[in-house]
């Protein structure tokens, strides 16, 4: 007697390893070196070695290039996000921090050590202006409409207004001790006073602070989610990421990270990717659940960098659909 049996396999979830995983950039600023790691294995593909101190890196305007700043070997690397390959590198006095014109236009540099604020054209890094800062320039943040720029003075507690039309100083507001990060957000600054255990949100218009959002000593930088949902802001001293609510500013939750988080770079799958500066790590975390590991880098990790590589099928889980067979007897 034939008999039909019909075998059912159960579905079979493949996680397969991308073909070209996303590429994460650390800046170790106390070993003068750069990590390039796979995103997908965590582990280190190359180092390569800086000159004296890397702190900041950002991305050109057309993707290109990304802009490696050593602000002690007065030198920007220009590197191949891709691969990691050094393709020139140009003489820069201190480049501590640097950004990009929201049109592109201007490549603005913090120069922390010798207190000043350069004005370079984006294209050519022709020199256009240089300004003499009160003390420490620290972090930046651009007007929108790309007209002004932000800078934190770290050394006389103030936030500065420079024109990028005139290229002159417009006006100095007091924030608070040792202000950092800081960023424009829906028509008002938030900065870290890292002096101190908070943001504080200052209108522009009135130079005025109009309130604080407290997180913990040491409170450092701040990082809009690119999909706009949530700020992160960083506590070096206390050693905490905090998820802060775009609309409302009100502290969402407080996530503890020892070793010092500091700057942070987003995923493509939207987790966090934050440097460590005293435990010589970064951390991965997951916004969803707020839990995270770490890897090891370099000395004192300061600034941090995704190149995503995928295409739209890497990386995504595939189901094998099970079969009927049909056997006879």
């Amino acid at each position: 007697m034939r008999r039909r049996a019909l075998l059912l396999t159960a579905p079979l979830l493949l996680l397969a390893r991308p073909a070209a995983a996303d590429l994460v950039y650390v800046l170790n600023s106390g070993d003068s070196s750069i990590s390039i790691l796979d995103a997908f294995t965590r582990q280190e593909l190359r180092r390569i070695p800086a000159l004296r101190e890397v702190h900041h890196l950002v991305l050109s305007p057309d993707g290109r290039d990304l802009l490696i700043a050593d602000s002690g070997g007065n030198e920007i690397f220009f590197v191949d996000p891709a691969t990691g390959d050094i393709r020139r590198r140009e003489r820069v006095s201190n480049p501590y921090h640097l950004d990009f014109s929201p049109d592109g236009r201007f490549l603005v540099i913090c120069s922390l050590r010798r207190n000043q604020v350069d004005v370079y054209d984006a294209r050519s890094m022709a020199l256009l202006a240089r300004l003499r800062m009160p003390e420490k320039p620290s972090h930046m943040a651009f007007q929108p409409d790309g007209k002004v720029v932000f800078v934190t003075l770290q050394g006389s507690g103030t936030v500065a207004a420079i024109s990028l039309e005139t290229f002159q100083a417009l006006w100095e507001a007091p924030v608070g001790r040792e202000p950092a990060g800081i960023v424009w957000h829906r028509g008002k600054l938030i900065v870290g006073i890292m002096g101190s255990d908070h943001f504080a949100v200052l209108n522009p218009g009135s130079r005025e602070i109009e309130r604080q959002i407290v997180i913990g000593r040491g409170a450092h930088t701040i990082f809009a989610q690119p999909d706009g949902r949530a700020l992160w802001a960083t506590s070096r001293v206390q050693s905490r990421l905090a998820e802060i609510d775009p609309s409302t500013l009100d502290v969402r939750r407080i996530i503890e990270l020892p070793g010092g988080p500091d700057c942070i770079a987003f995923d493509p799958d939207g987790r966090l990717w934050v440097t460590l500066r005293w435990s010589g790590r970064i951390a991965r975390v997951d916004t969803r659940t707020g839990e995270f590991e770490t890897i090891r880098v370099g000395r004192s990790p300061h600034g941090i960098f995704i190149h995503p590589r995928r295409t739209e099928t890497e990386g995504v889980a595939q189901t094998v659909s099970a079969r009927p067979a049909t056997h006879a007897r």
